[in-house]
């Protein structure tokens, strides 16, 4: 370590604090501020998303790097530190710096007008604040484009490297090759499932002794973390310390124990963080992708299982008693399990999340590359939903106003869900070869397959991409027939088709 990486520090210190401010406004705006708030509140995330841009686009911080960099005895660290630095430099520098305020001052006004929009049932309402935001992140891709680079694989990378159009395309021409066949065979000769039970009167009071004796469960800290409530469920993380998960309540009790499962798999990640990365440009998830594999993992992989809910059941029924007491455990984990082609992707069986991603995925390069107008959305949506899944929006509130993504200017972000089901896939089949999986998880020691995770994923943080931990743990590349199979195995057994 160098006097130039000394120096580099501070610097390097006020950009986290920053970044931290900014997503601790965005957890408040989305939990518990106020609506009138969110006008003002947008100017302060402005001011604090100029000082951010300058700090990093600044001169003398990019020269510090340099200099850190060419005095080397650096750290594994500290080195993935500077690469960080050096991308999100290349990637703000080029972007004028009242358009970034701009921008910022937009993202943190349009949630408010979506979930506005949402609530009323009105595109109209929503769509001129959209077609600003994607006109900002197209203009911001156009400068950051390298020549002959598509925007929307600029935007991408900004979630998962490695993985553009052409792979992409690939990855879900694989899943709509098999899978869409699969889900017409399974729902023309598969058996029947009730699951009528998991709708009723479930008193949300209730369902939140039961999401957070699940978040305990599964290992979520409530020490270092807090649970609460919001439209649309998230993770936060200030620091590995802070780690804050929400969920929703409704008359679907299954939506909000299994939000919650799929939160506390995000935040194990972050809290699997070690102290030495963690508020640093280095202490955040590989990527996306892999950030969602864990979520994914523990919702589905592990909390959709019956060798999961063989040691908790009996706690459920206790909370629920009325509404779950007559039900045997494996007829909980089929109605969980139960595939129903429908309208919302969040509350989505395991076989056709991906297809819900697929969606997305087609519509995003046709905002992005075609130029579809943001007023043609609804029936776009509508027609692709209906040709792939069979079902048809009555309204665009479960179309294609029920994401927050677009609103914050996650564009590129959504085939992240669908990659994370694949890594997972892989690494479980990988794991299963290595332990006992389903005896841990009927001992209730889902402690191991945590630690086993935290040791070969969490606690690299950004030291390793996403597809050098996949080859690291199962000693090869991505290969998404292990998701395929996956799905198929688990389906034919629990819908009784045979071939």
């Amino acid at each position: 370590m160098g006097k130039a990486w000394e120096d580099l520090k501070p610097y390097l210190e006020k950009m986290t604090a920053l970044q931290t401010a900014l997503t601790l406004f965005e957890w408040d705006t989305e939990t518990l501020a106020p609506r009138e708030a969110a006008p003002y509140t947008a100017k302060i995330v402005g001011i604090l998303s100029e000082d951010y841009f300058r700090i990093v686009t600044d001169g003398k911080v990019q020269e510090l790097a340099e200099k850190a960099a060419k005095e080397g005895r650096l750290s594994e660290v500290e080195e993935t530190v500077l690469r960080e630095l050096s991308e999100e430099t290349n990637r703000l520098i080029c972007i004028p710096p009242e358009e970034y305020r701009a921008f910022a001052e937009l993202t943190a006004e349009s949630a408010g007008i979506w979930a506005e929009a949402k609530k009323e049932q009105d595109f109209d309402h929503f769509a001129p604040t959209l077609k600003k935001v994607l006109d900002y992140q197209k203009k911001f891709a156009s400068y950051q484009a390298k020549e002959g680079q598509k925007l929307y694989d600029v935007m991408l990378n900004t979630y998962e490297k490695g993985f553009d159009t052409e792979s992409l395309d690939r990855f879900f021409g694989i899943l709509k090759k098999e899978l869409i066949p699969f889900l017409k065979q399974l729902t023309e000769r598969g058996r029947e499932i009730d699951d009528s039970f998991l709708t009723g009167n479930y008193d949300p009071g209730k369902q939140e002794e039961a999401v957070r004796y699940l978040a305990e469960y599964v290992g979520f800290d409530f020490s270092r973390g807090v649970l609460g409530e919001s439209v649309h469920p998230f993770t936060t993380s200030l620091h590995n310390h802070d780690v804050r998960v929400t969920t929703a309540y409704s008359e679907h009790v299954d939506d909000s124990l299994f939000s919650v499962i799929h939160e506390c798999g995000h935040s194990l990640y972050e809290l699997g963080i070690p102290d030495e990365l963690t508020q640093t440009l280095a202490g955040q998830g590989a990527s996306m992708g892999m950030h969602e594999s864990q979520s994914r993992f523990y919702e589905n992989i592990i909390g959709r299982s019956l060798a999961f809910w063989e040691p908790v059941y009996g706690k459920l029924q206790e909370i629920f008693p009325q509404e779950l007491g007559q039900v045997t455990v494996n007829q909980f984990v089929d109605a969980v399990n139960k595939v129903r082609p429908g309208l919302i992707r969040t509350q989505a069986d395991e076989l056709t999340y991906s297809i819900h991603i697929l969606i997305r995925y087609e519509i995003e390069k046709m905002l992005v590359e075609d130029n579809l107008p943001v007023e043609e959305l609804p029936q776009v949506w509508a027609d692709k939903y209906e040709e792939y899944l069979g079902v048809r929006p009555e309204n665009v509130s479960e179309g294609v106003l029920q994401d927050i993504h677009w609103s914050q200017g996650s564009f590129g972000y959504f085939p992240s869900y669908a990659l994370g089901n694949a890594f997972g896939a892989q690494i479980y089949h990988h794991m299963k070869g290595q332990m006992d999986f389903d005896g841990l998880l009927r001992q209730g020691n889902i402690a191991a397959i945590t630690e086993y995770l935290r040791e070969n994923i969490h606690k690299y943080g950004k030291l390793k991409s996403s597809r050098q931990i996949l080859k690291d743990i199962t000693g090869e590349d991505f290969n998404p027939q292990y998701y395929v199979d996956y799905l198929i195995e688990k389906y034919k057994k629990i819908y009784e088709i045979s071939g």
